[in-house]
């Protein structure tokens, strides 16, 4: 990162950092290096330290340094998926310990926490981190994370992660902020005195719904140690090809979620006026509970919607099995828009009643707005809500 100063906009990073012309043909793209192992120079000296691939590759580097420059860490560690670079988190751990985690988060979070680790003697609380006081209450001596999502999913509440981090700091815990629907360019909890931040690169990082892909990043060098000696030892690592799309998304994730955020906010306003619909979540709009905090916190309120029918389940499966452009599908973060419903896709590993003890109604729907063109999306939408009418006791009713 020799050409890149403190002084360079977020921009400019996302397309230079960890990202030097080849030395040898000047190719500005980062190479894929297919391999698995390395000549070493003479027994157990390898090269630029580089000797087996699930240990360190050149492009897995280039990535790591490109995403803690990103987010204005030190240290980036890349793993194959997001839940694999939760999973080297919790591998830290030892039974008896403690975790407070937000009790509105994706569901494949609360499963490795609930169904694999707990099995282990690991113990999780789950409170509302929009409230701080909660937090505290929650922290035992055993507690070694408070683990938090900001905007949640597919809730999207906000959790202030300054005022969080105080309390961390004061009881010397680590503040874990998955930061996946906001992405570096909308928010940098490590600025804001998060310890350690997690993304799944599958969604707005990677940017083109064709990778699989996850990542820590820190500013602690013992702690980044000991994470990289799961990520070896554990073998979640990612592959070059999968490094090397992940590179090719974060060159235009600013551009990309100017975009998002702008067709999200066009459609939610437009949702809210909608007599078919009961509720919108999106931290842009007045209505939101922590729209304060949105603007303190965050450049603008990303790609992200959620809403409630007023018919309940049957006019929210209604809207989302009829829409031509938001392809009904789970993920997001992509160029295309995304429609799901989040009971029935990726929440369902939520007991029926903890979901809706936290707040997730059955009939929710959520949307991942993507770059089209947001007039077409808006007419999208608006055939869809109409074919729902016929769905909703509501919808006829009207």
């Amino acid at each position: 990162m020799s050409h890149i100063r403190e002084s360079d906009r977020f921009e400019t990073r996302a397309i230079h950092a960890g990202q030097e012309a080849n030395p040898e043909n000047g190719a500005i793209m980062t190479p894929v290096y297919f391999t698995s192992t390395y000549k070493q120079d003479a027994p157990a000296k390898p090269r630029g330290g580089y000797e087996y691939s699930r240990t360190s590759n050149p492009t897995r580097t280039a990535l790591q340094e490109n995403l803690a420059a990103l987010e204005g860490g030190l240290f980036g560690l890349c793993f194959s998926s997001g839940l694999a670079a939760t999973n080297a988190l919790l591998d830290r751990l030892v039974p008896g310990d403690h975790v407070v985690a937000g009790n509105d988060l994706y569901g494949g979070t609360y499963r490795i926490f609930k169904r694999v680790f707990e099995r282990y003697g690991i113990r999780f609380t789950f409170v509302d981190t929009t409230e701080p006081a909660q937090v505290e209450r929650a922290l035992e001596a055993a507690t070694k994370y408070v683990y938090i999502e900001t905007p949640s999913n597919p809730l999207l509440r906000l959790t202030d992660v300054a005022a969080i981090a105080t309390i961390t700091k004061r009881a010397k815990k680590l503040l874990v902020v998955d930061n996946t629907f906001a992405t570096p360019y909308l928010q940098q909890p490590l600025a804001l005195g998060a310890d350690i931040v997690l993304h799944s690169l599958t969604k707005y990082l990677g940017g083109h719904s064709d990778v699989v892909g996850g990542a820590l990043i820190l500013n602690d060098a013992s702690l980044r140690d000991e994470l990289a000696f799961f990520q070896n030892a554990v073998g979640g690592t990612p592959g070059p090809m999968d490094c090397f799309l992940v590179l090719r998304g974060t060159k235009t994730l600013g551009v990309r979620m100017d975009r998002h955020g702008a067709n999200a906010l066009a459609i939610a306003r437009y949702l809210e006026k909608h007599p078919l619909v009961d509720r919108v979540i999106y931290p842009g709009l007045e209505s939101h509970a922590q729209h304060g905090l949105a603007k303190r916190q965050m450049k603008n309120f990303g790609g992200m919607v959620s809403f409630e029918m007023k018919g309940g389940v049957a006019a929210g499966n209604a809207v989302a099995s009829n829409t031509r452009l938001f392809t009904l599908a789970e993920s997001l973060g992509g160029v295309e828009s995304l429609i799901e419903t989040p009971p029935s896709m990726t929440h369902a590993s939520i007991p029926a009643e903890t979901r809706r003890a936290a707040g997730l109604a059955d009939g929710l729907v959520r949307l991942s707005v993507g770059i089209e063109h947001v007039d077409d999306l808006v007419a999208d939408l608006g055939q869809a809500l109409d074919k729902a009418r016929t769905a909703s006791p509501a919808g006829a009713a009207r």
